[in-house]
């Protein structure tokens, strides 16, 4: 039985807005917001720790919802929200129709489960969350051992990254870390490390990814910093024909990681 909320100054509904909007507010609750069955349903999956489920009946079927809340020990209370409620919470009206406040995951380098020759996903310094969620997508279709995300400069459990990722936040082992635990690691379970960058003499489709590897990719603004461009085994660059020599990043590492994939034969 679910309870219903439907006055807009609630504690609970004043707290999943300012959570969607504050950062700090994030960190210091210790929580994520979560926008969409999808979504909410490949955190479930991934045994992320729901506190808060509400959902709007107008935008939700009700076996997605059932489905949702089936779990036999379930450690929240659905609550139901009228449609003007839901929308002043949403980021897409409409659309959706659940909203979940999770408890987000800390994994380290010591929780990963590597396959016998990895292929991993270094990104330095990521800014903006759109890109990383598109990142992380690129990391689920290629189902990759794992993405590291060194010196963030975004909250990788933003909810615009969450969006963008459609739910492959939840979905990959992401670990956050420094660029130097990031190197340390790397070479302490030899994966060989091939930055990308338009200086480097190497091409991408012309390497050797076959053996564990992890692939750098730089900041949008900035590119890799000189302690990759210095640390990387090899430095790789993609063919550039055109009169602007840039890619999105999110583009470049779809166009290597995939290149990687079809060295191993797609395995």
């Amino acid at each position: 039985m679910s309870r219903v909320i439907t006055s807009p100054q609630n504690p609970l509904i004043k707290n999943v807005i300012l959570l969607s909007e504050k950062p700090r507010e994030r960190k210091s609750q210790n929580l994520i917001v979560i926008e969409g069955i999808r979504e909410t349903r490949l955190a479930l999956n991934a045994g992320f720790v729901i506190t808060d489920l509400l959902y709007c009946k107008d935008f939700i079927k009700e076996d997605d919802l059932a489905e949702l809340t089936q779990s036999p020990e379930p450690s929240f209370e659905p609550v139901e929200v009228p449609a003007a409620i839901y929308n002043r919470m949403a980021y897409r009206n409409d659309h959706g129709g659940v909203i979940a406040l999770a408890v987000p995951k800390r994994i380290e380098f010591g929780d990963l489960q590597l396959s016998a020759k990895p292929l991993i996903l270094v990104l330095e310094s990521v800014e903006k969350p759109g890109n990383l969620g598109a990142l992380l997508r690129t990391a689920d279709a290629a189902n990759l051992d794992a993405v590291v995300i060194c010196d963030p400069q975004t909250d990788i459990y933003n909810p615009n990254a969450i969006r963008s990722s459609i739910g492959c936040i939840f979905t990959m082992p992401v670990v956050t870390s420094t660029s130097e635990e990031t190197i340390n690691w790397l070479r302490l379970k030899k994966i060989k490390s091939f930055g990308t960058a338009l200086t480097a003499i190497d091409f991408y489709h012309e390497t050797d990814f076959t053996k564990p590897s992890a692939i750098i990719m730089g900041s949008e603004a900035f590119g890799l910093s000189d302690l990759w461009l210095e640390k990387s085994d090899l430095l790789v660059k993609i063919p550039m024909r055109g009169k602007i020599d840039s890619m999105n990043v999110s583009a470049s590492a779809a166009v290597v990681v995939f290149e990687a994939l079809r060295q191993r034969g797609f395995k």
